[in-house]
């Protein structure tokens, strides 16, 4: 296989190609199963490579790219998700979005502000360089550009499960994928990751309480949900703080919405609550959930009101594969520079990448985007509208996702 100096060569090659790439995805954002032209964009561009295969239109609007290359081999995999955010951008950049389109039943701004716009360019780069090489590969790269990492829009599949469902795992089986984030707060040029639990699971909750109206005046004629809300609130968080054993794994349990009433006069007959709860260990997770409807419904039965309880699960705890994670360590701070590279944080942001990891051996890592002038502990995080990608990062993501590939499969292919 090539050495790593020829992968900074390849880089070279490419790197104004990246950069105008991630300019033109970021200046053309698209929301969740809505990545149309950025669809296309990346199933152009892989056919001009000479790709064995290319599958548009995989879960709604993603792209399944198939490199097979000069020597018999394993199939390792590469993810780059796609989708923009409802957000309105107010970065003042030259490639600014303007973008407007409906989510959910409102219109709103789209931005590409968690980086998947880098994401995408890198990926594209690094097809770019290894179908350059391809007579040396021993095995097959997938690569695989997805739709809807966000969450696709209510009443909507799409994601990473949906890719899975529509085989892109399959047909050649793969054997190993690995997936990387720009991360805001990170410095351009250092990467993190761990082995085992990384990212939390996600899930949303939504209660309703159900009490009696009645005059503000004679609260003791009604049965006011408000307040029972608000203990249903306070009891919420001792879920955590006397429930969980917190010397395990962390957790989180988060309103986030808390609607009742529409006069000052008037005790309502409901309150709605809705939140989050995240958790690095599955079993742990169902445990708050069973939990999070115990007090809610037990509060409520105590002030004579009721309460209903749904819990939406939408993301699995992203685990790294612990051998593909002591492989990708070293081959990372050989290429990073092993200064540059270190065991990081779990992070409470959710992952649909755990649904890959949980039919492959997965390995997820994150590399700094904030610009050396920055603090970086004040640099607008990932989902802000003022997000911002240090470009140089691109480089950075590029000799790591195709480095990592290209090890993976001459190991592989040795053991074999």
């Amino acid at each position: 296989m090539r050495s790593d100096s020829a992968l900074s060569d390849a880089w070279k090659k490419v790197a104004e190609k990246a950069v105008a790439w991630r300019r033109d995805l970021h200046a053309n954002p698209e929301l969740s199963n809505r990545e149309l032209r950025t669809g296309k964009l990346v199933a152009e561009h892989l056919r001009a490579l000479g790709f064995d295969e290319v599958r548009e239109n995989v879960a709604h609007t993603g792209v399944v790219g198939l490199l097979r290359g000069g020597k018999p081999g394993p199939v390792v995999a590469l993810r780059a998700d796609m989708d923009g955010l409802p957000v309105t951008e107010e970065v003042d950049v030259p490639f600014k979005s303007h973008a407007r389109a409906e989510w959910n039943g409102q219109t709103t701004g789209v931005m590409h502000a968690c980086g998947h716009d880098a994401h995408t360019a890198i990926l594209m780069a690094v097809a770019e360089a290894l179908a350059g090489m391809r007579a040396e590969i021993p095995g097959t790269v997938k690569f695989l550009f997805q739709p809807a990492e966000e969450s696709p829009p209510l009443g909507e599949e799409g994601g990473a499960r949906m890719m899975i469902a529509e085989g892109c795992l399959s047909n050649p089986d793969v054997g190993a994928i690995f997936g990387l984030h720009v991360w805001a707060g990170l410095p351009t040029g250092q990467v993190r990751y761990r082995s085992g639990p990384l990212m939390a699971s996600a899930d949303d909750f939504r209660i309703h309480v159900c009490g009696r109206q009645t005059h503000a005046a004679l609260p003791w004629r009604g049965v006011d949900p408000i307040v029972v809300g608000a203990q249903i609130v306070n009891g919420l968080q001792t879920i955590v703080s006397r429930r969980m054993n917190i010397t395990k794994e962390p957790s989180i349990v988060t309103v986030g919405v808390f609607q009742a009433g529409v006069r000052p006069n008037i005790i309502p007959d409901s309150a709605r609550l809705e939140g989050t709860i995240r958790a690095f260990d599955e079993a742990q997770r169902t445990e708050i959930h069973g939990h999070v409807r115990e007090v809610a419904e037990k509060i409520a039965e105590s002030a004579g009101a009721t309460a209903k309880v749904h819990i939406h699960r939408w993301y699995d705890v992203t685990v790294n594969h612990a051998e593909l994670t002591t492989f990708a360590g070293p081959t990372l701070e050989r290429i990073a520079g092993a200064g540059s590279v270190a065991i990081g944080d779990k992070v409470c942001g959710a992952e649909d990448f755990s649904f890959f990891q949980q039919k492959v051996p997965g390995f997820f890592y994150f590399i700094g985007c904030t610009r050396p002038d920055v603090d970086p502990t004040r640099a607008a995080p990932n989902h802000s509208p003022l997000f911002e990608v240090d470009e140089d990062c691109l480089e950075v993501g590029f000799k790591t996702l195709a480095g990592l590939a290209l090890a993976w499969l001459a190991t592989a292919d040795a053991k074999a």
